[in-house]
């Protein structure tokens, strides 16, 4: 049986990806927003689409959808799922 994938941010991740939530670092204030959005651990998170330059990016979790800034889904460290 094979290792789980090391933690990444969430805004590595190309369009149709699926993960789960590990942890949000650092500290302040878009820290607790990204709690309080739902952007907990163990939460599964799809990718949905990036805008035509790449920033802000969609996010479908929790049964709705969500666009953050590069800047804040690197915040968001997460597991990749292996297909």
């Amino acid at each position: 049986m094979s290792a789980p994938p090391p933690p990444v941010s969430l805004s590595s991740l190309k369009p149709g990806s699926r993960c789960t939530v590990v942890r949000i670092s650092g500290n302040g204030g878009i820290d607790h927003r990204l709690l309080d959005l739902g952007f907990v651990p163990e939460t599964p998170v799809r990718v949905l689409r990036r805008a035509p330059l790449g920033d802000p990016a969609s996010y479908q979790l929790r049964g709705f959808e969500i666009c953050l800034r590069d800047s804040e889904a690197d915040r968001i460290w997460v597991r990749p799922e292996t297909a």
